[in-house]
């Protein structure tokens, strides 16, 4: 069995999640997020997408309050999920993150979620990467899954109160 990586994401309001991300599960989505993690590409993005007893989503836009959410772009890796070819056995329950993805199964790049509920219609369909660390940080995600949110431009379930990343960083 590889080597679990653990990281942590720092939020701007102090609070903090800790992952452990599974290789053996989804190897090149574990390095992809590692080489962004490196590189500061997280630093000061925000969970854009937020939906209670679903999942927090994040990693692709920075929240400006005059001009809303500003894309930030990274290279697409393979969706490594059952129905695009590979075994990954990760289930999405609570606590797990995973990929989000458009419809298109290799389009993956940066954006991530945190599952804030059992949601097994993803299983298979989104790559699962790792989960929270601890109880206190499945805790913070659901807190986080519980802000009120809107809609803003195009966009629909963003939180009111930003919630923004101060970095991730890879931890072993």
């Amino acid at each position: 069995m590889e080597k679990t990586v653990k990281a942590r994401i720092r939020f701007a309001d102090g609070n903090v999640i800790n992952l452990e991300l599974y290789p053996d599960c989804a190897p090149i989505t574990v390095q992809n997020f590692v080489e962004l993690c490196n590189a500061h590409f997280y630093d000061g993005l925000c969970f854009h997408r937020v939906i209670d007893r679903f999942m927090i989503q994040g990693g692709g836009f920075v929240f400006d309050d005059n001009k809303g959410l500003i894309p930030k772009e990274a290279k697409t890796i393979k969706g490594e999920f059952k129905s695009n070819g590979v075994n990954n056995t990760l289930k999405h329950e609570k606590g797990v993150i995973s990929m989000a993805r458009t419809m298109v199964k290799d389009s993956a790049s940066s954006q991530f979620f945190i599952c804030v509920a059992d949601t097994p219609h993803l299983d298979g369909e989104y790559a699962a990467f790792g989960r929270c660390a601890d109880e206190e940080s499945v805790k913070t995600a659901v807190k986080y899954g519980k802000a009120k949110t809107g809609r803003w431009q195009q966009f629909s379930d963003i939180p009111f109160d930003p919630i923004v990343m101060e970095t991730i960083e890879i931890i072993d």
